[in-house]
């Protein structure tokens, strides 16, 4: 891809100001400083690590600007920015103001491809993209195609448009924050996976939320996969403008009935992508080709199935590639057994979506959770589970949220409240779970909740309890 020409957009002299350092602002930056655009970053923060990028930046000619990122500077002809900073920023007040478009990295990277780029495959939900993405990816390469997982994994989507490396096609995570900001994206074909609160204070309301999810059907050429199980997804699909011929997908954990992918005596079949689909279905693979086979990754390995097919995938393609595909770590990965109970560590469940789900998967449950809320509600969820919880350990600034749900919703579950937010009470809440889970229970960190408080991450958080179900293994040999 690097000798084509790459944008209609003449970039030289053009003056771009890109919002935010960080991992689209930085790469979003050179790229632009390469095409010879001038290009001037502002970012809020002014902290050391700051400093650090934007030397090395100003080191290859691009200006920085740090500790004001709410004044559009002179001469801006565009602002591209990253996908985390809120509508509401005075920036793009005095951009809209100014008549300067606002982009994302997204955008920018649509923008950039060249004549006879790969198609996008495109994922967004709630939860399950990254898994999703990874599972779409592991299919295709399967099929013998030149692919990359790109977007907020994997290859940079400036990489994968600007690079030297060919793809036929690229399977694209998009979250909400980047489709808000990219309205000329039209993908090959695109799922949302599911929708949940969440990002409520981003977008300002459910309703937005959806709507910036609901982006990505946009223009869509051969499907628009959506969430039988969800009808908010399906009506997403009712209200995109897509190209004639361009078909809507659901995918059910059921059986499927026409134009849908499903799940018939364990195999995963598909009856949307064979020639009489009223009466036919193709088997794809088998649920135990899907690893972890918890509910929920089951509809991802269908919604990732379901794009592949779309894209002309054969179906032995798509079982081979489920086969060969393991999930990131901290999404419902099996740690240790331990005087025969299971660990689990399910730090990626951030939310009560992503809990829900996983809890949805054991029963009895010793649940470890807590962290940052979010403004999360957690009534519904501990009323969904009450009845497969074994006992609860709670952690972390907002756990009083959770512990008030359970007292209203599950007051026989006995509940470990630790007061304390250094990052060892990890080893302690193991500890815990352990005191009160029996043989065949499962212990599951499924937090429900953001992590910072407590940890970096949630990645570290998940890597603090898979070393506290270590050492907990080493004292029981």
């Amino acid at each position: 891809m690097g000798s084509r020409e790459v944008s209609t957009v003449d970039w030289q002299g053009k003056h771009v100001t890109v919002a935010g350092l960080g991992v689209s602002g930085i790469p979003a930056a050179r790229a632009l400083h390469g095409l010879g655009a001038v290009v001037t970053v502002v970012n809020d923060g002014d902290d050391e690590r700051s400093r650090t990028q934007a030397a090395e930046l100003e080191a290859e000619g691009i200006t920085v600007r740090l500790g004001d990122g709410a004044t559009l500077p002179e001469s801006t002809e565009l602002v591209v920015t990253a996908p985390g900073w809120r509508p509401d920023k005075p920036l793009f007040a005095a951009a809209a103001e100014a008549g300067v478009p606002v982009w994302g990295d997204v955008e920018l990277a649509w923008r950039l491809r060249g004549p006879g780029a790969a198609p996008w495959l495109a994922v967004t939900g709630t939860n399950g993209k990254t898994t999703t993405v990874r599972m779409l990816a592991s299919i295709l390469e399967a099929a013998g195609l030149r692919t990359a997982a790109v977007g907020n994994i994997g290859v940079s989507l400036f990489d994968a448009v600007l690079g030297d490396e060919e793809y036929d096609v690229l399977a694209v995570e998009l979250s909400s924050y980047q489709l808000h900001w990219a309205p000329s994206l039209r993908a090959h074909s695109a799922a949302v996976l599911n929708l949940a609160p969440d990002h409520l204070d981003w977008h300002g309301s459910m309703e937005a939320y959806a709507a910036d999810k609901g982006r990505i059907y946009e223009g869509n050429r051969v499907a628009c996969v959506y969430n039988a199980a969800q009808k908010a997804t399906e009506d997403l699909v009712r209200e995109a403008d897509v190209e004639e011929g361009c078909r809507a997908i659901g995918f059910t954990l059921g059986t499927p009935g026409p134009s849908q992918l499903g799940v018939v005596d364990g195999i995963l079949v598909d009856r949307a992508f064979v020639e009489n689909r009223h009466e036919q279905a193709q088997e794809l693979a088998e649920v135990s080709d899907v690893v972890p086979a918890a509910p929920h990754n089951v509809a991802n390995a269908l919604a990732a199935a379901a794009l592949a097919r779309a894209f002309g995938v054969e179906p032995a393609a798509v079982r081979d590639g489920l086969r060969a595909f393991r999930p990131d770590p901290h999404r419902i990965e099996h740690v240790a057994d331990v005087a025969d109970v299971a660990y689990v560590d399910d730090s990626k469940a951030t939310n009560t979506h992503a809990a829900e789900a996983s809890l949805a998967a054991y029963d009895p449950i010793v649940w470890i959770a807590g962290g940052l809320a979010k403004g999360a509600a957690f009534d519904e969820l501990v009323t969904g589970a009450a009845g497969r919880l074994r006992g609860v350990v709670l952690m972390g600034r907002d756990r009083a949220l959770i512990r008030e749900a359970l007292a209203r919703h599950a007051p026989e579950v006995p509940v470990v409240d630790l007061d304390r937010t250094d990052t060892g009470a990890m080893s302690e809440a193991v500890r815990e779970a352990a005191r009160l889970a029996g043989p065949g229970d499962t212990v599951l960190l499924a937090p429900a909740c953001a992590s910072m408080d407590m940890f970096v991450n949630y990645n570290k958080r998940g890597e603090a309890f898979a070393d506290a179900v270590r050492a907990l293994a080493a004292e029981s040999d």
